[in-house]
């Protein structure tokens, strides 16, 4: 059986006030999932992302022949009719979701939560939905008026049909040696502080466990506290980190 590490870290607001973490991490015996909520102006987005992570577990435990896009929709479609959410006006989430069987490793991106899957040849494949990362060139403003549109980027909000725009990949199970999975506050020290790697990161979780990465991207953060070096809107993100180390299949 794989092992699962989790990290997880609260960050604070855009006036630097500490809240409750909007990042969800769900460990299930075949299968993680880990969402980074958004709030709305008018929903808090950490219930949400709660009431999304329960659904999709829910659905995976208890229909693990369905597709990961098939869970993710259905579970969409359920949160928002239980809340009375409406395109537009709702909480959103990432999702990214790792599950196994005997044969085979799946993995389901939508927005800017990455896995990056490990392979016994050293190399490493990044799975990432880079849409609306894509998009930060344009105004804040306009990109949330972007949200779940052609011309935009896709997250898991009150359309069902956004499920459909996630990124899916599988491998051979023999082909998957470690997941690490994150949220932004975590790859943005590959991604934008280039104070990591993927490798380097998994070197860390290895060796010192997943909360040392946290670590190197808080030291960072701390070393540039007012964004000049990296220009961002708060000074801590949430974060959050899994870590599924297949190894133990091969003793």
């Amino acid at each position: 059986m794989p092992e699962v590490g989790v990290a997880e870290q609260a960050g604070v607001d855009a006036a630097g006030r500490t809240r409750p973490s909007e990042d969800v991490v769900v460990v299930l015996p075949s299968a993680v999932i880990l969402l980074d909520g958004a709030t709305s102006a008018d929903w808090p987005a950490g219930p949400y992302a709660i009431a999304l992570a329960a659904q999709l577990a829910g659905r995976l435990t208890a229909a693990p022949e369905v597709s990961l896009v098939e869970h993710l929709s259905g579970a969409i479609r359920a949160v928002a009719r239980h809340h009375g959410h409406t395109p537009g006006a709702s909480p959103s989430s990432t999702v990214a979701i790792a599950r196994w069987d005997e044969s085979t490793v799946e993995v389901l991106v939508l927005a800017d939560s990455p896995v990056v899957v490990f392979h016994p040849n050293g190399e490493h494949t990044v799975v990432a939905d880079t849409r609306l990362r894509d998009l930060r060139p344009i105004p804040a403003e306009r990109v949330a008026a972007l949200r779940n549109s052609e011309d935009g980027f896709w997250v898991a909000e009150a359309l069902p049909a956004a499920a459909r725009r996630a990124v899916v990949r599988d491998w051979p199970r023999a082909e998957v040696t470690d997941l690490l999975m994150a949220s932004d506050g975590v790859s943005c020290g590959v991604d934008e502080y280039g104070v990591l790697t993927w490798p380097s990161a998994l070197d860390i979780a290895g060796t010192a466990g997943p909360f040392a990465v946290l670590d190197v991207v808080r030291a960072a953060e701390e070393s540039d506290p007012d964004g000049e070096r990296w220009p961002r809107g708060k000074r801590h993100d949430d974060q959050a980190l899994a870590w599924v180390d297949f190894s133990p299949d091969r003793t």
